[in-house]
């Protein structure tokens, strides 16, 4: 049996396990965070798969921490990869642990730390009449790698992006050039021509984290344009892979949008836009979504990651609870990993 919360931030639904799930070996979270990729991946298919999930899902383990300075650590699992870091994801696990009372939530504002994968990450939660109303916290550093550099994409030709580690390493393109608004309506194609751009910075724009070389490669891609919104700085959509990627079958061309305004991809675009002399430290950065919803994003302080000069950032968000559940595997259940069909997943979803 295990007890979840579920919730979305700004829309991107998280999964927060917080029982039955003791713990796993691993040193660090990350090493955590591996020995699920190896050996316990059985559950992220269970959860995040039919009939227990859906495409656009997230989940996260709450674990025991390797670092006494958390109150808790976690492992994120999606779709298709473990990422090392998520914003959505620390904004719903957050929330989760103080809204159960796993930690205790102190009015106006409860601090303590949480362990990622990638790091440590601390967290301010304004706390209001005994609800959690904010999540702030201060992400790992981050960097731009690629500034305004071309890449060939088979079928549009050449496309200008940047590329940058906000906790996962994204390719950021304009949306206007593509054609794009970025609205709920062109959800299909923005999908389609994201994974496109993704697949190839990721072949010709090869990038690796001079601190952790496990962390390597552009996973992820992101449209940015301009909002028509006041006190808003950018609007953004970031496609998440469901599947391998494949030039040769455009079936696999498939992808989810993240539902939220991206907390790691905002860190992203605020490094980028720091980088090209844009953005300021401690100049709020309104980043809003697909969905019209807004993180704000702030780079408090400079640094360096290796030999590329960094800035850690800070997201703001909210998250809202919407189910308290016990998930449980019947025996006889003829879909201990879940399943897929292919009218709603990525076709290599089905034979993965």
């Amino acid at each position: 049996m295990l007890m979840a919360v579920d919730l979305h931030a700004a829309g991107e639904p998280g999964r927060v396990i917080l029982g039955g799930i003791a713990d796993v070996p691993g040193n660090s979270m990350f090493e955590k965070r591996t020995h699920f990729e190896q050996h316990l991946d059985g559950i992220r298919k269970l959860m995040l798969r039919e009939p227990r999930g859906y495409p656009a899902l997230c989940c996260n383990v709450v674990l025991p921490p390797t670092d006494p300075r958390a109150a808790a650590g976690f492992v994120i699992m999606e779709q298709t990869e473990y990422p090392p870091m998520s914003g959505s994801n620390i904004i719903c696990t957050a929330t989760a642990l103080l809204e159960t009372g796993y930690i205790a939530a102190v009015e106006p504002t409860t601090e303590f730390i949480l362990e990622a994968p990638a790091g440590l990450v601390a967290i301010t939660a304004r706390v209001e009449a005994g609800r959690t109303k904010s999540i702030t916290f201060e992400n790992v550093p981050a960097f731009a790698v690629h500034l305004d550099t071309a890449v060939e994409v088979p079928k549009l030709g050449t496309v200008i992006v940047d590329v940058a580690y906000g906790g996962m390493y994204y390719a950021i393109a304009q949306a206007e050039p593509l054609g794009f608004r970025i609205s709920p309506d062109e959800g299909k194609d923005l999908v389609r021509v994201g994974e496109m751009i993704k697949a190839a910075a990721r072949e010709q724009l090869p990038v690796t984290h001079p601190e952790n070389p496990a962390i390597s490669g552009v996973s992820i891609m992101q449209f940015s344009g301009r909002s028509t919104r006041a006190g808003v700085a950018r609007k953004n959509t970031v496609v998440v892979s469901s599947g391998q990627f494949d030039w040769d079958r455009p079936a696999t061309w498939t992808g989810i949008l993240d539902r939220s305004p991206c907390g790691t991809g905002t860190c992203a675009q605020m490094a980028v836009l720091h980088a090209k002399g844009q953005l300021g430290l401690n100049e709020d950065f309104v980043h809003e979504g697909i969905l019209g919803t807004t993180f704000t994003g702030k780079l408090v302080r400079s640094t360096k990651v290796g030999l590329h000069p960094a800035v850690v950032p800070t997201i703001t968000g909210s998250a809202y609870v919407y189910a308290i559940s016990n998930y449980v595997l019947d025996p006889d259940d003829p879909f201990p990993e879940g399943f897929t069909v292919g009218d709603i997943w990525s076709v290599t979803d089905l034979t993965d």
